[in-house]
């Protein structure tokens, strides 16, 4: 019988890096949420839009980044619940639900923080080309979603709901990126890790 040295386990996120595990998890599910609510209120208004310009959108793709798949879609699914609920913590210290224009970017939020999260296990949040491409397919998926939705829920052309509701964001996005793109692969550098 021959016995097998078990190598240190690779963390897959930062989160992994942290000790602990239900009580890590369940407060970094609620650390997450809370984030992106603070980050929500950082709103500025744009001119024909109903949706305005948030730091939201990068708290939930360095949430999902950060926390990994399962983490990141409790922590943007206790958001959105909560905000269902009437936490003020959506856009402007707004709640709502499903009636509001801008709720189907807070759905996108969901399913891009967990499509992130997939990536970041993979490495993708490890270098800065990597990151790249992760945070922008997080805001392709972001926009797949919120931009239909906002179509639907105010009977926008297609075109009016580009113009609304993806156009006026994309500098912004590009900056967003640009962050995270210096952050997440530092972090890791920061903590010794490589992937």
């Amino acid at each position: 019988m021959t016995t097998a040295v078990l190598a240190p386990r690779t963390p897959s996120t930062l989160a992994d890096l942290l000790p602990g595990a239900r009580v890590r998890d369940v407060a970094l599910v609620a650390g997450g949420a809370a984030l992106t609510g603070l980050a929500a209120q950082l709103s500025v208004p744009v001119p024909g839009s109903p949706v305005p310009v948030t730091g939201q959108t990068f708290a939930a793709l360095l949430v999902g980044a950060s926390l990994g798949t399962g983490r990141a879609f409790a922590s943007l699914l206790l958001y959105a619940l909560a905000g269902m609920a009437g936490m003020p913590w959506f856009a402007g210290a707004t709640s709502g639900s499903f009636g509001i224009p801008s709720f189907g970017y807070v759905l996108g939020m969901l399913l891009a923080a967990t499509a992130v999260g997939a990536l970041a296990r993979r490495g993708g949040d490890r270098d800065v080309w990597r990151t790249a491409g992760t945070m922008v397919l997080g805001s392709a998926i972001i926009y797949a979603v919120g931009v239909p939705y906002l179509a639907l829920s105010l009977d926008l052309s297609a075109s009016a709901a580009l113009a609304a509701g993806l156009t006026p964001f994309l500098l912004g996005d590009a900056l967003k990126a640009a962050l995270a793109m210096g952050l997440l692969p530092a972090a890791w550098k920061l903590l010794g890790h490589r992937g």
